[in-house]
């Protein structure tokens, strides 16, 4: 082909491929900064990085602070918690553990637990490896016998010798295997029995398999020195100063703290597998769907995955962080968050613009401004609302700032939009409060989830 000929023929491959999103552009700072920077402006979080793999390469983002006493913008080497976004690894470190032989998905938790220890069972079926992956063992979310001493550092205190206390004693309502209940228990107890299969601690285990191969050396449970004086303070939704979390038992669970630069290591391995060495079977198989999750997810080992469009995620939150890593396998664009505020209003921007750099047209996500309620408005919806016998929620006012707090759950702010209608900032969440014909407050309905739950007041 003529040069002059091949000139043409690729401007016009080049063009057509941009336009049916087969390719997609790199993307301006001005356009992230449209997707990310009203969460800072808005009060959502004090501080974020925003990490971006595309047709541009690798880019690192701060905006905000690293704590509410230090205007310093937050970069790609400070630290935060990222919480559950440990799932993931621990997904990886089981399909590693399969691919050397060591253990098998399919084999009974059991076997790699002291002896004595019961697990339980239902119907005959055991709970395996995969079961903890995929969430499908049947454990529930939290033991019961989670009773911390210090709120502030809930983790810090629940012992292996609790776990196993619960353990014996737990009586599933389902049979491994049967549908999928997201589980920290069983994520944790995935990370444990794999630590006493390989002789090592969760930690050591983590850094040996996953972070030393992929060079992530300020990914760690422990803060190394190095590392301690770029940690990012943690905020709760309201701004307020939040303690770090320690999570010694279920580590496998969300016990990991990373910078932007180590989690985008991570992310560009998980686009393009086969430059991470031996590494690379593993983390295929660990974003294979293994069972639909929901109406729009499946789940594999540890990450979820979108079906329509399809991508693969996963967020995480402690109680003054929230990340979020989330990334298009088939476009090889990718998108990681980690804020030092704990809002899950985070993961909506995020996935935004992970589909701004799919090549979506979607906007950012709205950010809802609070307007100023008096405090006599404010008085009269504080009390206690019954959604079910066992669950109410209590609404209560401290000067301008109403609190709602559910049964067997923390104290979360909710911020007026109106003079009836309030949102959280820790969750996607709203509560509307009904008033009867003679004005008095009957009642309030919560909006979460597409359902509407509601709760009358009571007397």
């Amino acid at each position: 082909m003529h040069s002059r000929s091949a000139a043409v023929f690729w401007t016009i491959l080049l063009t057509l491929c941009i336009s049916h999103g087969l390719l997609a552009e790199p993307l301006a700072k001005e356009e992230i900064d449209r997707f990310v920077s009203p969460l800072v402006d808005a009060d959502y979080c004090v501080g974020l990085v925003v990490g971006v793999v595309d047709d541009g390469g690798t880019r690192v983002y701060g905006y905000g602070h690293k704590s509410s006493k230090d205007d310093t913008p937050p970069d790609g080497k400070t630290v935060f918690e990222i919480g559950s976004a440990t799932k993931a690894f621990t997904g990886v470190l089981l399909a590693d553990m399969v691919r050397r032989g060591e253990v098998g998905f399919d084999d009974p938790v059991q076997k790699y637990l002291p002896e004595g220890t019961k697990v339980p069972q239902v119907d005959g079926t055991v709970i395996t490896l995969a079961h903890l992956a995929s969430h499908t063992s049947g454990l529930p979310r939290m033991p019961t016998n989670f009773a911390p001493k210090d709120a502030g550092n809930p983790y810090a205190d629940y012992s292996v010798g609790r776990m196993y206390a619960f353990l014996a004693e737990c009586e599933p309502t389902r049979p491994a295997g049967e549908s999928v209940e997201y589980s920290n228990l069983g994520m944790g107890l995935l990370g444990h029995a794999l630590a006493r299969r390989a002789g090592k601690s969760y930690e050591q285990l983590v850094t040996e398999r996953i972070c030393s191969p992929l060079k992530m050396n300020e990914t760690r449970m422990a803060l190394t020195d190095g590392m301690k004086p770029r940690l990012a303070a943690g905020h709760d939704a309201d701004g307020n100063a939040a303690a770090n979390w320690d999570i010694p038992t279920f580590a496998g669970a969300g016990a990991l703290r990373s910078t932007g630069d180590d989690m985008l290591k991570f992310l560009a391995a998980n686009l393009r597998p086969d430059g991470a060495g031996e590494l690379a079977e593993p983390i295929r198989d660990s974003q294979s769907p293994r069972t639909g999750a929901d109406a729009a997810n499946d789940i594999g080992l540890g990450w979820h995955v979108r079906r329509k469009p399809k991508f693969v995620w996963h967020n995480g939150q402690t109680g003054g962080y929230h990340s979020m890593v989330a990334f298009s396998p088939e476009k090889k664009v990718g998108v990681v968050l980690l804020a030092n505020s704990a809002t899950m209003q985070v993961d909506a921007h995020a996935l935004a613009l992970l589909r701004r750099l799919m090549g979506d047209k979607v906007e950012p996500p709205k950010v809802r401004t609070p307007v100023k309620v008096g405090p006599e408005v404010l008085e009269a919806y504080v009390g206690q609302y019954p959604l079910s016998p066992v669950f109410i929620l209590t609404v209560t006012r401290e000067g301008d700032r109403l609190f709602c707090q559910a049964t067997g759950q923390a104290k979360f702010r909710i911020f007026p939009a109106s003079e009836t209608e309030f949102f959280y900032r820790v969750v996607e969440a709203r509560i509307v409060f009904e008033r009867g014909e003679d004005g008095a407050v009957k009642g309030l309905v919560l909006h979460q989830n597409g359902a509407k739950m509601p709760g009358p007041k009571r007397k």
